[in-house]
């Protein structure tokens, strides 16, 4: 027998005020896309802005069903429209942001296990890492480097 440890980091950030110009710019146009998911079930909104290495920016935001909870989240929207509309561009950074109809969201918000499963997956393939910036509706922000670093021992195709 042997015991590892996994380390991780992320630097944390007061509010988008403190970030780079480059990832408020990206955490803004998550905002904006937060702003138009379609949650009526939840009240729960959530956007996403990839930027991609041909500095394309795609946007996704949460889309729910009567189905509950068939729905989808931010995340998944927008790297399955990037996969989709840029097949084999890498993707450089993310970010999340999160509010609610029913509370102020004060604190950050990660991606969903899925999320993170199905991300990982996108890092893995393109073989570099890809910073992730995550929030609520307002206080502090999360910045880590690498998807990875918020889901150790992922699965991946080498499994299979």
């Amino acid at each position: 027998m042997r015991k590892i440890e996994i380390a991780t980091s992320a630097t944390i950030y007061k509010d988008i005020f403190e970030l780079s110009s480059g990832d408020a710019m990206l955490m803004k146009k998550a905002i904006e896309a937060r702003k138009t998911a379609y949650a009526p079930y939840s009240k729960f909104h959530v956007g996403a802005a990839l930027l991609l290495e041909n500095g394309e920016i795609i946007l996704g935001n949460n889309q729910e069903s009567a189905a509950y909870p068939s729905g989808m989240c931010a995340e998944r929207v927008a790297v399955w429209k990037a996969g989709s509309s840029f097949p084999k561009v890498k993707i450089h950074a993310l970010a999340i942001s999160a509010s609610s109809l029913i509370a102020t969201v004060d604190k950050p918000v990660g991606p969903c296990g899925a999320c993170r499963q199905t991300l990982s997956e996108y890092e893995i393939n393109q073989k570099t890492p890809f910073k992730v910036i995550f929030m609520g509706e307002i206080g502090e922000i999360v910045v880590t480097e690498s998807l990875l670093s918020l889901l150790p021992f992922s699965f991946d195709n080498s499994y299979l």
